[in-house]
C-alpha cells in the first residue's frame, strides 16, 4: 500500500521525482529497498543525469528490521556528495511505505527536504497481482538497470 499523506513530507510520483533530480543537480535519490531487491528487480538507472542512485536499507532481508544505523549510514552518504541536511532527498521503496517511514526518520534527523516517491520502483499491484505495469518507476518508463 502507498505510504498516506504526511504534512512533513510531499509526495511525489516517480516522474516528478525524475523531473527534479534532473532540475536540481544536488538532489539525491535514495533507493531504500533490500538487497535482494536492487540485484533482482532493479534499480533506477540515474546515468542520463551523470548521477547514480544512494542505495541504503531501510530494513534487511529476510529479517525486515529496520536498520537501527539507517540515519548514520545514509547521513554519510549525503556528507560524501558534499551535501548537508538542506538537500533534497527523494526515497523509492517498492510501493512508497518504507521508502515514507525512511523519509520521516530522515525528516526527524534534520533533513528538512524529503520527499517520497508514493508510487515507487513497481507501483500498485494490477489485476494479475503483479507490480510494474500501473504505476511506478518501471511503467513510467524512466531508466532503469538490473544487474
Amino acid at each position: 500500500m502507498p505510504g498516506s499523506p504526511d504534512p512533513e513530507i510531499p509526495e511525489v510520483t516517480a516522474t516528478e521525482a525524475w523531473t527534479a533530480l534532473e532540475k536540481n543537480k544536488t538532489a539525491q535519490l535514495v533507493d531504500v529497498r533490500t538487497r535482494a531487491e536492487w540485484s533482482y528487480v532493479g534499480v533506477p538507472d540515474l546515468s542520463p543525469l551523470n548521477k547514480q542512485s544512494v542505495l541504503v536499507e531501510w530494513q534487511s532481508f529476510p529479517s525486515n528490521q529496520i536498520d537501527p544505523q539507517f540515519v548514520d549510514r545514509l547521513s554519510k552518504v549525503v556528507a560524501e556528495f558534499g551535501d548537508s541536511s538542506a538537500t533534497e532527498l527523494f526515497f523509492i521503496c517498492r510501493s512508497g511505505a518504507r521508502s515514507l517511514a525512511a523519509a520521516r526518520a530522515m525528516n526527524a534527523a534534520g533533513f528538512t527536504r524529503c520527499r517520497n516517491v508514493s508510487d515507487g520502483f513497481e507501483g500498485s499491484l494490477d489485476s494479475a497481482r503483479h507490480r510494474g505495469h500501473l504505476s511506478g518507476w518501471k511503467a513510467a518508463g524512466l531508466p532503469w538497470i538490473q544487474t
